[in-house]
């Protein structure tokens, strides 16, 4: 059964698988299915071990999936892209890999043991034995559930199967697994080597028994072409049908329809046939004589030469007495010349058969056919044609015999649809690469948005602080406009003020100035005035004006003895007066004090 060629990945693909299922198993992300909301804490994960062993177990359909989604535990995101990318690569095997529905529905529960395994190694779940194990159910692509031993074999083979995934569950390894495929590649080398023998043997055997069976029916539907609807004398009748039937059936054997020997046979079943019947013979007297003188040597020689002895001499007696008897010009005992063989059946198509071109068989030789749909499917292996009968031979594809089918009905079967081929071999290492592939485009894509995204949310929060901090170097700027409007203002105020106050000043030291030049002016001789010490501890220096000299505008001062003398220009001593160092007692002071008083208290109130 020549089966499609298995080439294992090179070191650089299989280096390219494994980074991007890395990749994928902590990258992608799959609307729908149960991912962590931040961060999960690795105490409070969930361990799935026992749970998906529970299904294993109990042989579930349901996917890996659904099964997450319908419990309210925490997955990590590892867990669930584990499950998505088992149950997308056993899926899409499956349907493409052309087993047979039930076969396919147990295949597909090792969904579950390829889950957990990409959880715990990443890509090194899909170990050379896994990945070998199922490109090798390739072999089995033309089980049917036929309830034959080899259909049996496998369903066995497959129970093992179970109990060494368990034992992997159990164990958390893959060395029960191991010691199964390895089982599983020695009976299918040694089923191979069988498989080869026994399609030998059922070749060879099924050419013998199509010879035998095309010179059976192409000898008995030359006969029954000729004696169909015929009245001959029992004696030709039975000759025909006891023994020239036999010498025809040995010609087509050893040398086929289209030899000398077949030509003359026939020819002579024509002969005798036309003797018998006078419906064809009579009215043809010299003809007759003709053929009855030869017939007789003819029918021996030809016997001879197929044979290798001559005819025997009862058998020909009989017909050369009813020879004889028609060249007389007798009419001999007629009765149906079929009518001594029981129930003698026969198809005239033997005798125009047509083998196809050998480019036709070409296209349909060495294929896999399935006929019906679903569970109830069954699958036949094209083994090989039967030229001598146009038939198919049928197999289940190790050896053994499921039928023949002649031509002409396969080629109906094909065209109305109720025999179909099945595609072409998908091995699984072909599904792992390009569903990886596939899954790789989008995990890159999403990372790609993701990238776009974090950039959009930075670049949104970059414009969003920008405009917060120009909105806060605006409220700054306004702070500080205002700060300095204010500061402004209030210097103006205390610029106000000042310049009040000092225009204030400029006015009390003129009212000052003003009244103390009054005082002055009005000092009289004999007046008295205070001169303010210098020393805080010392009184003040009281003395009298002595002297006025109005010329030289000078004023002497002198105390109670006359001893110490001082003397002031009248500006110098209103000066003096003005700044309060001097005060004038005598007559005025008082006056003076009040004066001064109201003086600034009406400057003040006025500002």
């Amino acid at each position: 059964m020549p089966e499609q060629a298995i080439t294992p990945p090179s070191g650089d693909d299989q280096a390219t698988i494994q980074r991007q299922i890395n990749d994928i198993l902590t990258g992608i992300r799959v609307p729908g299915l149960p991912y962590p909301i931040g961060q999960v804490e690795e105490d409070r994960l969930t361990d799935w071990r026992p749970l998906l062993l529970s299904c294993w177990n109990e042989q579930r359909d349901e996917s890996v999936t659904h099964l997450l989604q319908s419990v309210s535990l925490n997955w990590s995101v590892r867990q669930v892209n584990s499950a998505y990318i088992a149950d997308r690569i056993m899926d899409v095997f499956l349907k493409t890999c052309g087993l047979h529905v039930l076969l396919a529905e147990r295949v597909a529960r090792l969904r579950y043991f390829l889950a957990w395994r990409l959880a715990e190694d990443s890509a090194m779940a899909f170990e050379d034995s896994i990945r070998g194990w199922l490109d090798s159910l390739g072999e089995w692509r033309g089980w049917s559930d036929s309830g034959g031993r080899s259909a049996r074999t496998l369903l066995d083979q497959l129970d093992a199967m179970v109990i060494a995934v368990s034992a992997s569950f159990e164990a958390q390894g893959l060395e029960p697994f191991e010691v199964f495929c390895s089982q599983w590649a020695r009976d299918a080398q040694a089923r191979k080597d069988r498989v080869g023998k026994l399609r030998e043997r059922l070749l060879v055997t099924e050419q013998g028994a199509a010879r035998q069976r095309r010179a059976e029916q192409t000898s008995r539907a030359l006969v029954g072409r000729a004696l169909s609807n015929r009245e001959l004398p029992e004696a030709i009748s039975s000759f025909v049908l006891n023994d020239w039937i036999k010498l025809l059936r040995q010609i087509v054997a050893s040398s086929g329809v289209e030899g000398e020997d077949w030509r003359h046979a026939s020819k002579l079943l024509e002969w005798l046939v036309w003797i018998g019947d006078p419906t064809l013979s009579d009215g043809s007297t010299d003809r007759l004589y003709h053929v009855g003188e030869q017939i007789g040597e003819r029918l021996n020689e030809v016997w001879q030469r197929v044979f290798g002895q001559p005819l025997p001499q009862q058998s020909l007696a009989s017909v050369e007495a009813v020879i004889v008897e028609r060249l007389r010009g007798e009419t001999p005992e007629l009765a149906p010349a079929l009518a001594g063989a029981r129930k003698f059946e026969f198809d005239p198509a033997w005798l125009t058969l047509k083998v196809p071109a050998e480019s036709e068989l070409a296209q349909v030789r060495g294929q896999w056919y399935v006929e019906g749909a679903g569970a109830g499917e069954q699958r036949r292996f094209f083994l090989a044609f039967l030229e001598d009968t146009c038939e198919v031979i049928w197999s289940n594809g190790f050896g053994v015999k499921l039928g023949l089918m002649p031509w002409a009905e396969f080629v109906q079967a094909r065209s109305t649809g109720a025999l179909k081929p099945i595609p072409p071999l998908n091995h699984f290492q072909d599904v792992l690469r390009d569903s990886v592939v596939s899954l790789a485009k989008v995990q890159d894509r999403q990372r790609r948005q993701r990238e776009q995204a974090a950039r959009d949310a930075k670049a949104r929060a970059e414009a969003l602080r920008q405009k917060v901090e120009a909105a806060e170097q605006a409220k700054r700027q306004e702070l500080e406009s205002r700060r300095r409007e204010q500061e402004r203002l209030e210097a103006e105020e205390q610029q106000q003020r000042q310049q009040q106050a000092e225009e204030e000043q400029r006015r009390i030291e003129q009212e000052r100035h003003r009244v103390a030049q009054e005082a002055v002016e009005s000092l009289k001789l004999g007046g008295w005035v205070a001169f303010a010490a210098t020393d805080p501890e010392q009184k003040a220096t009281r003395m009298k004006l002595a002297v006025r000299i109005n010329a030289s505008r000078k004023l002497v001062f002198v105390d109670r003895l006359g001893l110490n003398r001082q003397e002031f220009q009248e500006d110098a001593l209103v000066q003096e007066v003005a700044a309060g160092r001097v005060r004038v007692l005598s007559g005025g002071s008082a006056e003076f004090d009040d004066t001064l008083s109201r003086v600034v208290g009406r400057i003040r109130v006025g500002r």
